[in-house]
Parts: C-alpha cells; sequence; structure tokens
C-alpha cells in the first residue's frame, strides 16, 4: 500500500484543539495516484473514551463509537496507508496536527515535517476569487458533496478535487517534488494489530426493544419470580425516562434479564404490562390528552408493541395485559424532589448556565461531580463516554437528554 502517490485525509473531531482534550471520533483516507485517479478508500469511527463534542456538527452519536476501535488499535493501519504517500487534506493543518497528537498521545512519535498538501491553500492558485471552503471548492468543478462532516464523503470530494487539480496543471515537477520526497518519509514503526476498521452506519435507526430483545433466546428458562420482575420494570422505567433507548440502557436490559434468568417471553409480557400501567395512569382522570396520547405512542414505539396495542390504549381505559406479572405499577416511580442534585455533561443546546439557573429556579440543585448522592445525570446525548455519565452508570444513576429534563423540571 505504500507509495509513490497521496493519501487524502480526512478527520472527524470532538472539537478544534488537539493538543487540548479533543480527539478523533472518525477517519478516512483515500489513496491517489500520480495522476490524480483515486485507487482506494478506508473508513472508520473511532472511539475516543470520552464525550463527544457537538453531534449537530458531526452527527455521530456515542451509541455509534461504542464498539468503534481506539485510535492506539488503528494507528499501524493508518500508518501503512499514509507511509510513501503525500498527505493530503482540505485545511492541511487541522488534519496534520490532530494525527500527529492522536499518534503521540498512543506513544508514536512522529516529527512535525509530514510531507503534505493542502487543496484549500491550493484553491488560491487553481480557483482564484472562489471561496476557500470544501464545499465552494467543489461546486466549482461540479464535484458532489452530499453528506459533508462525515469522514468518508468529505475525504472523497477532496480526492477528487486533488484530481482535478493534478488535470488542471499537467505538471509533473510540481507534483512530482512532495510525491518523491514523501517517498523517502521514514513514518514510526508499528506492530501490526489486527483489528477490523469500523465504518459509520449509512443510517442511524432509534433503539427500540427488538434491539435487544433479539439477543434473548426464546428457550432460555424461566426462573425468575415476582421480585425478579419488578426489578426488571423499575430498571426499565429508568431506560424510558427520557423516552429514549440508549445503547448503554439497552445493554444494561440485557445483562440485568439474564442476570435474573428471565426469558425473553416474559420480557415482552413485561413490556405490555409496563405499557398497561402508563395506559391506566393517562385514563385515570377518564380524558386522553394529546401530550398524553403523544407519550402512549412514543413508549409503544420504543418497546416495538404492535399497532393494534397501541390504538387500544387510545381509544379504552382498559388495560392491555389482562394478568399482572409482577403486582405492581412501574409507571411514574422516578421523579424529581426539592433539593434532589442534576448533574449536567456535555455539549448541550443550551447554555450550561441557563440549565443551571432554571434548575436552582425550580428547587433542584445544580451539581458539577457525579456522587452517589447525585439523582440524575443529563447529557447531550445519553449514550455518552464522558467521564461524569461512565461514573453514573457504575453507580446506577439515570442519564437523560434535554427534553427529559425539560419535562421533569416543567412538571416538578
Amino acid at each position: 500500500m505504500s507509495g509513490p502517490g497521496f493519501a487524502v485525509i480526512d478527520f472527524e473531531t470532538t472539537g478544534l484543539f488537539p493538543n487540548g482534550n479533543d480527539r478523533v471520533i472518525e477517519v478516512a483516507i483515500v489513496h491517489v495516484d500520480e495522476l490524480g485517479r483515486i485507487e482506494g478508500h478506508w473508513d472508520t469511527l473511532v472511539n475516543p473514551g470520552r464525550d463527544l463534542g457537538r453531534p449537530d456538527i458531526h452527527r455521530i452519536r456515542a451509541a455509534d463509537v461504542m464498539n468503534a476501535p481506539t485510535f492506539d488499535q488503528i494507528a499501524s493501519k493508518l500508518v501503512e496507508l499514509l507511509a510513501g504517500r503525500v498527505l493530503v487534506a482540505h485545511n492541511a493543518n487541522f488534519d496534520t496536527r490532530f494525527l500527529i497528537a492522536e499518534l503521540q498521545r498512543a506513544g508514536h512519535w512522529t516529527t512535525s515535517n509530514v510531507v503534505t498538501l493542502c487543496t484549500m491553500q491550493l484553491a488560491r492558485d487553481f480557483l482564484p476569487g472562489t471561496g476557500r471552503s470544501l464545499a465552494d471548492c467543489c461546486a466549482a468543478y461540479d464535484i458532489e458533496l452530499d453528506g459533508a462532516h462525515r469522514a468518508s464523503v468529505d475525504a472523497a470530494a477532496t480526492a477528487r478535487l486533488l484530481g482535478a487539480y493534478v488535470e488542471s496543471a499537467n505538471d509533473p515537477e510540481f507534483w512530482g517534488g512532495p510525491i518523491i520526497e514523501a517517498f523517502d518519509y521514514r513514518w514510526p514503526g508499528m506492530t501490526p494489530q489486527d483489528i477490523a476498521w469500523y465504518p459509520r452506519p449509512d443510517s442511524a435507526h432509534p433503539m427500540t426493544a427488538a434491539s435487544f430483545l433479539a439477543r434473548m433466546t426464546h428457550s432460555l428458562p424461566d426462573v425468575a419470580g415476582p421480585a425478579e420482575y419488578v426489578d426488571y420494570l423499575a430498571l426499565l422505567d429508568r431506560c424510558l425516562l427520557d423516552r429514549h433507548l440508549s445503547a448503554h440502557e439497552a445493554e444494561a436490559l440485557v445483562q440485568l434479564a439474564d442476570e435474573l434468568g428471565i426469558s425473553r417471553h416474559s420480557c415482552e409480557a413485561l413490556h405490555l404490562e409496563y405499557f398497561a400501567g402508563l395506559t391506566r395512569i393517562a385514563w385515570e382522570d377518564g380524558i386522553l390528552t394529546m401530550d398524553e396520547m403523544a407519550d402512549l405512542v412514543d413508549v409503544g414505539n420504543l418497546l416495538d408493541l404492535s399497532l393494534e396495542a397501541i390504538s387500544a390504549a387510545l381509544e379504552a381505559p382498559t388495560p392491555l395485559a389482562s394478568e399482572s406479572l409482577a403486582g405492581v405499577d412501574p409507571a411514574s416511580a422516578f421523579a424529581l424532589q426539592p433539593g434532589d442534585l442534576v448533574v449536567l455533561t456535555g455539549d448541550m443546546t443550551r447554555p450550561r448556565e441557563a440549565w443551571e439557573g432554571e434548575l436552582l429556579a425550580r428547587g433542584f440543585t445544580p451539581w458539577r461531580a457525579v456522587t452517589k448522592k447525585v439523582k440524575l445525570v443529563v447529557a447531550a446525548d445519553p449514550d455518552s463516554l464522558s467521564g461524569k455519565a461512565r461514573k453514573a452508570r457504575d453507580y446506577g444513576i439515570p442519564i437523560v437528554d434535554e427534553a427529559a429534563l425539560e419535562r421533569m423540571t416543567r412538571n416538578g
């Protein structure tokens, strides 16, 4: 895979500061030969072991990177793909600084004189008067850029932009100098690791009960009783506090069912019972409001209940489960009380100070550290990999999103 040629690289990162706490969360490499022709492409998500920053920019969820390799695990493969080639990026200074910082963090010393070309800087010569953004440069050559801020998309577009530059200036001396220099550059030696790369999925479907029920076997003998059912329903209630099922929550439900000896069939029955409890509460005053109706639909969809079961809940105040397995009503088991400690983590849509002020105004206590006394952790992404989120899971503290916090504080 060594050169000669070009290796176009693009990173998605948690932020802008490679020498601070920001980390790489996705990388893509595209090989381009001396004539500007694409030879191959590779990409993977990267687990940074921390919060992912602003998901509205890169659209990567914490659940997406849970099973992705770390940078240390992909470093040897990445260097192999770069070896002997000119490193090319749109804003090469940014990507090179992250590359060097990540390699050094992984214990691989790398000099800063990596041979690079920057398609953004080259636009001054090839596209005078055009904007410097990747979108502007690609538009000038009618290069498709659909799905920007996805490493594979940006790297592929940059590779095609490089090819257009090469075609526009058929100058072997101009392109050949960096190619020869890069072929002689020596990257740090590394022991190869047999770690599969983990590309970002084409689409991200919401997590529902089907995703974890499928991991339970129908043949598992059910050795659980009412006490175990209560424990499962209590965890289910906490998992659905924000009407969102995170990957960590799904994993916790699978593990608990396995530990308690609850079969898949019983889990499905318990989900019906949980939904029946919500239905009874919604109809207690004889009226089903639009908010209550929307809530029942949300929960029914998360639990993968049939359309008939959900429709029945909206039409009549009759229980959906004729026989209770646990003998308890799991609904509304969790509520914030005045004075409860609430921890915020991650980059949220509202300023941290605004949330803290609202919590104080409603009688709750915003707190900075996660301890066993904390009642709730609020994250921009409930699957957050931040230290606060990991500690909350260790302590069994619920983690919800901003929408759930707003609903809880409004109803509190």
